[in-house]
Parts: structure tokens; sequence; C-alpha cells
């Protein structure tokens, strides 16, 4: 019997047609066992527009950011795998399969796209300033963290729901770095990453300012690295962790 699956799509003020149109392919070609929208901050009409997609969807007044969205997703799932992709459609819903496969397959306990990685397909690109950015963010994640990979921050992943159990309590960053955190902490317990290579198109009108986050991606890649040191009792990072006031886990906020 396969392992089960569930998809969360985290959105915010998103073009309802793509979204739509997204989460309709992804229902079709995964066929999952649940679809969540995680909607942050609704325009008016908004939700009773989507209240008819192949899935449920769960607003909330606010902006929480793409890694609480997700959190928030996957803690309301009770199946076998959890994966998300964004709601721009950015990675089709073929190659988002291509990313759940082994971890479906018991092959790997987190799966993470690329579209940095040799074999991936670009089917058009982000501006000169994006992909300078991001290949810069990459380069330096690949040198602080224990896991290398080509890319860090691409929109879609899956893991197993054991893996997940793991890692949970481990993650904080709300925003866009909770991807670059994620992988910090998987490799921190030392579980299994793949990385995939997909087919991937930019999106414009992107929520992402690439100099204002690419700074807080800096931070957060910091404090992923400590955190993933301090999983390892690296006696450092462990000594710089008992002089700081412990942060709040994502999982134990309120959505």
């Amino acid at each position: 019997m396969s392992p089960s699956l569930g998809v969360v799509v985290p959105a915010y003020r998103p073009d309802v047609a793509r979204l739509r149109s997204y989460v309709e392919d992804v229902a079709t070609t995964l066929e999952p066992d649940e679809v969540v929208v995680e909607l942050d901050a609704p325009e008016p009409g908004v939700p009773e527009q989507l209240a008819d997609l192949p899935g449920r969807v769960e607003t909330v007044p606010y902006r929480r950011g793409k890694g609480a969205a997700v959190t928030g997703g996957f803690e309301s799932l009770s199946t076998d795998v959890l994966a998300f992709a964004d709601a721009d459609g950015s990675t089709p819903a073929d190659a988002l399969a291509e990313v759940v496969d082994p971890v479906r397959d018991g092959d790997a306990d987190l799966g993470v796209g690329s579209r940095r990685h040799p074999d991936a397909e670009v089917l058009s690109h982000q501006t000169f300033a994006r992909r300078f950015l991001g290949d810069g963010f990459a380069w330096l994640a690949g040198r602080l963290l224990s896991v290398s990979l080509f890319d860090y921050q691409c929109g879609a992943k899956a893991i197993d729901a054991d893996a997940w159990e793991e890692v949970r309590a481990h993650l904080y960053e709300p925003g866009f770095a909770w991807d670059v955190e994620l992988v910090a902490v998987a490799g921190a317990l030392d579980l299994r990453v793949t990385e995939v290579p997909i087919v991937w198109e930019d999106r414009p009108g992107s929520t992402v300012s690439p100099v204002r986050d690419s700074v807080a991606l800096l931070r957060a890649l910091l404090s992923a690295r400590h955190r993933a040191k301090r999983l390892r009792d690296d006696r450092l990072h462990t000594a710089i962790a008992s002089r700081r006031e412990e942060p709040t886990a994502l999982v134990e906020r309120d959505r």
C-alpha cells in the first residue's frame, strides 16, 4: 500500500486564478489524500472564491510568513508524507511529484526540489539580481551547513511524517528562511536528505525583496547553523545557547 500524502500550499495575497489552477493540477497529478491551502491575510471575497477547491482552505486574517504557514499546514495533516509547494505554481505538479517520490519510496527522509541543480530545467529565469543573490546564498549555505546542496530555497519539499516529528520542535523561522532551517536541522539529526532537480519557471509578482530578504536570510542561516551545531552537542554553540533566552518554536505558537 502506497504511503498517504498530504500537500500544503502556503499563500499570501495570491493570484486567485493561478492558485486555483495549480491546486487542481496538484490534486490531479499527485492524487494526494489531503490538500491544504494556508491562506494568509486574504482580500475580501477570496476565501469564497476558493471554497470549491479540491482540498480545504485554512484562512488566517494576518500574515504569518511562509514558514509559519507551512508548519501550520503540516501540523494539521495526518498523512505518511508531508509536502509543500509555493502558491505561484513555479514548480509544476509533475516536478513536485518527483520531489515527493524518493520520500514516498522510502529512499529519503527529506526531498528538496532544486532549481540550481545541473540537471534542473529552468523555463524562465529570475532577474539577474535575484539570481546573483540566490547563487551567493546557496554557495555560503553549502559551506556553513552539514548538508551540501545546490539549492536550499526552492519552494518544493517533501518530508516523511516520522522525520517531521523529529524536526518540528527545532524550527523557529516564520518566513522564507524556514526552508534553510529545515535542511539544517534535518542534517544535524542525520536524516537522509535528497536533492531532486526539477522543472521550474519563475513567476512575476514575488513577495520576496532581493535586498531586504537576503539580509534576513543571512541572519537566519547563521541562526540555523548555530541550532544545528547545538543539536550535535557542539560545546561552543551549547555554551552560547545557555547565555541566550530560548526562543519559541513555531509549533508552540498560536496559529
